[in-house]
């Protein structure tokens, strides 16, 4: 399949605008690893699709769901695992955070770490997940109370 310049480069501009966030959003959903094995797949099957994916309203939120269902094919419904904090080079952040974000129930975790780890709005991971505010607030609040239950800091 031969492309014009004109896609190529509309390709290139899209990705460089869009694939952290995709990245982001499919490390928070899937870990850190296969968060990125999932973000390559996603822009290859982007790149075989453009004539198709270049007009969608959410482009990015299609392929973070073609990315996500990829990925938990071939992963068998594993956990997600993060890398773990190196308490000397980020001493702000709590060591046992990593592991009680890999019990967290997927969307609070996408929520969680989207929200107060990548600093996304509440309407963006709305629109990327396809999910009302209220219900992104509702994941948030239940999330952050696990996690704090789960590392033992009281409010």
């Amino acid at each position: 399949m031969l492309r014009s310049e004109t896609d190529i480069d509309a390709f290139r501009s899209f990705m460089v605008e869009s694939e952290p966030r995709l990245r982001q959003a499919l490390s928070a959903t899937l870990g850190t690893q296969a968060g990125r094995d999932a973000t390559a797949n996603a822009i290859g099957y982007a790149w075989e699709n453009w004539e198709r994916i270049q007009p969608m309203d959410n482009p990015v939120g299609y392929l973070f769901v073609v990315g996500r269902d990829r990925a938990r094919k071939s992963l068998r419904r594993q956990r997600p695992v993060f890398f773990p904090v190196d308490a000397s080079r980020l001493p702000w952040v709590e060591p046992s955070l990593p592991k009680a974000l890999e019990r967290l129930p997927d969307r609070q975790r996408e929520v969680v770490v989207l929200m107060y780890c990548y600093q996304w709005s509440m309407s963006e991971v709305a629109d990327l997940l396809g999910i009302s505010k209220s219900t992104v607030q509702n994941h948030a609040e239940r999330g952050l109370a696990s996690l704090r239950s789960a590392i033992g800091v009281e409010v």
